[in-house]
């Protein structure tokens, strides 16, 4: 069995921005503080929740660095380094290794796309030039090429990539992973909404986009699986599917940077070509984190 980077919730965290559109790297150190604090098992920087694509290669670099220093080893770093030039990939993660990254995040080559062999040597490349952990990350929705359980099962015969964030939505397809590739490729949940189902069937956790606004429910819920409380697990579940799917109304980071700021953070607006949250949805947020706040216990937003 091959090493496991975190086992539980990692937050795929959200890049804040001040009124001029730039990092607002205060708010970041606040927002990581609260992630740790309240008991979640990772941060993943520059994900496609942090607006990665649209983060200049400088601003990437110093975000990296700098949530490194923050996080201080009190948590796996894992940093979005994917891209569709492989070329690029191998500099993003040779930059990650020096300033101390634990594991890197890569999704599959998008717009260029290629065949399931191409994934499979681009993963190679990558896997080559580096001595990190890889965890893959398979959204088809957004990259319009999706993993084939077979490219998946030659892929973890491959030593330092170890899991995979599926994003697929396609249980079923979990199913195969888990049955091809065994314990050589953890595997963890890319959707809020799929959680108990994936550590149904051996997942190892979530990467997620809920955890930013609920790090300790998103965290107790997994850890109450493992635990063997699965019908709590499952209650808790079921108890924010109204809430994540408001989340994923708008295509995210939209709406859970809206959720941050109704909820004391200051995290700005998304980047062009991204938009602010509409009025309707935001009040619809709004709505369902007040009747959220007054049932959980031990979340505090501010």
């Amino acid at each position: 069995m091959k090493d496991v980077i975190f086992k539980g919730c990692a937050s795929a965290i959200v890049t804040p921005f001040n009124e001029e559109n730039e990092i607002n790297f205060d708010e970041f150190k606040r927002l990581v503080d609260f992630q740790i604090d309240n008991g979640v098992n990772g941060i993943v920087v520059c994900g496609t929740t942090g607006e990665a694509v649209t983060l200049s290669q400088e601003e990437k670099q110093e975000l990296t660095r700098y949530c490194v220093k923050v996080v201080n080893k009190r948590v796996p770093v894992i940093a979005g380094i994917g891209s569709n030039n492989t070329k690029a990939v191998i500099e993003n993660e040779k930059y990650a290794e020096k300033v101390g990254i634990d594991a890197l995040l890569s999704v599959t080559p998008y717009y260029n796309k290629t065949t399931q062999n191409g994934l499979i040597e681009h993963f190679k490349m990558i896997a080559q030039n580096t001595n990190l952990p890889i965890i893959l990350y398979n959204v088809p929705s957004r990259t319009g090429v999706d993993i084939a359980p077979s490219t998946y099962f030659e892929l973890s015969k491959i030593k330092n990539i170890v899991a995979t964030k599926e994003a697929s939505g396609d249980i079923s397809k979990v199913l195969k992973i888990r049955n091809l590739c065994k314990d050589e490729l953890g595997v963890y949940s890319g959707n809020d909404d799929q959680i108990i189902p994936f550590l149904s069937l051996g997942g190892l956790g979530v990467i997620s986009v809920l955890s930013n606004i609920m790090p300790n429910y998103t965290s107790k819920m997994i850890e109450n699986y493992f635990q063997g409380r699965t019908e709590e697990a499952a209650s808790m579940q079921i108890n924010v599917c109204k809430l994540i799917e408001y989340l994923f109304q708008e295509v995210n980071p939209i709406p859970i940077k809206a959720a941050l700021n109704l909820t004391g953070f200051q995290c700005g607006v998304p980047r062009l070509p991204l938009v602010e949250c509409s009025d309707t949805l935001k009040l619809e947020l709004e709505k369902e984190l007040n009747k959220q706040t007054n049932t959980i216990n031990n979340i505090n937003y501010q």
